[in-house]
C-alpha cells in the first residue's frame, strides 16, 4: 500500500517526466564525468591531477542533477543506516529510518529516470567518517545530512525555470523537512530552532549551491567531486 506521501510524489513524478519532455527537447547539456582539463575557477582552485568530476550541467537540468546527487548520498546513508543498525536501535527507530530511507530511495530513482541521459553517474560515497554502530553519530550525521538537504533544495528554488519543476522540488523538500524534524526530535533537539530557523522571519534559512556543494563533496570518495559552474559554484 502506498503512502500518502508515496502517491503525492508519484503524482509529481508524471508530472515532472512530461515537462522534462519538453524541456530535453530544447536543450543540450554535458553530463557526466569530466576530466582534468576543465577550466572553471573551481577547478583552478583544488588539485587536478587525479580529480575526476561529475559535471551537474547547466538550467533546470543543472539544478535536477544537482537535487539527484544530494539524494544519491542521503539514499546511500539511509540504505547503509538500516543494513547495520546501530547498537540498541528499538524496532520503533529503525521502522522510521527504513521509511526516510524509503522516500530517499524513490526520490533518487525520480531523478535519475527523469533526467535519463542527462543524468551523472552513480556517486560513490564515502561514509568513512561515519561510525554506523554508534547511535549519535548515525543520528548525527543524519541531521546534517536532512539539514543540509532542506537548505540546498530552498536555496537552488530560485535557479529553477520550469514552474513544474518549481512545484515538485516544493513537494520533495516538504518530506526532507519532516525527515529532519523526525531525527531533531530522536536526538532531542527543538525540531526548528535558530541553526535552522531565522527567528527574525519564522522563514528556513537556505544555502546556496557554492555552500553546500563542499560539503556534499566530503562524503564523495577520493578523487571525485561534484562540478557546478552552472549553477554559479
Amino acid at each position: 500500500m502506498k503512502t500518502t506521501t508515496q502517491e503525492n510524489f508519484l503524482e509529481g513524478q508524471a508530472m515532472a517526466r512530461r515537462s522534462f519532455l519538453r524541456f530535453a527537447g530544447a536543450s543540450a547539456v554535458m553530463a557526466g564525468v569530466l576530466t582534468t582539463t576543465a577550466c572553471s575557477k573551481l577547478d583552478e582552485d583544488i588539485d587536478t591531477s587525479s580529480t575526476q568530476y561529475y559535471n551537474l550541467g547547466t538550467g533546470d537540468i543543472a539544478v535536477l542533477n544537482y537535487a539527484y546527487a544530494l539524494e544519491q548520498l542521503e539514499a546511500a546513508f539511509y540504505t547503509q543506516v538500516v543494513a547495520t543498525p546501530y547498537a540498541g536501535i528499538s524496532s520503533e527507530e529503525l521502522g522510521l529510518l527504513t521509511e526516510v530511507r524509503d522516500h530517499e530511495v524513490i526520490h533518487r530513482e525520480f531523478f535519475k529516470k527523469a533526467l535519463a541521459t542527462n543524468a551523472i553517474p552513480a556517486l560513490v560515497p564515502n561514509f568513512a567518517s561515519i561510525n554506523f554502530s554508534n547511535r549519535a553519530a548515525v543520528l548525527g550525521a543524519a541531521k546534517t545530512f536532512e539539514d543540509l538537504g532542506v537548505a540546498a533544495y530552498n536555496g537552488a528554488g530560485y535557479l529553477i525555470q520550469d514552474v513544474n519543476y518549481l512545484t515538485l522540488a516544493g513537494k520533495i523538500v516538504s518530506v526532507e523537512a519532516r525527515h529532519a524534524a523526525l531525527i531533531r526530535n530522536l536526538l532531542g533537539l527543538n525540531f526548528a530552532d535558530s541553526t535552522v530557523v531565522d527567528l527574525s522571519n519564522g522563514l528556513e534559512k537556505s544555502m546556496t549551491p557554492a555552500q553546500v556543494l563542499p560539503l556534499a563533496n566530503s562524503f564523495i570518495a577520493t578523487g571525485y567531486t561534484l562540478s557546478a559552474t552552472g549553477l554559479g559554484s
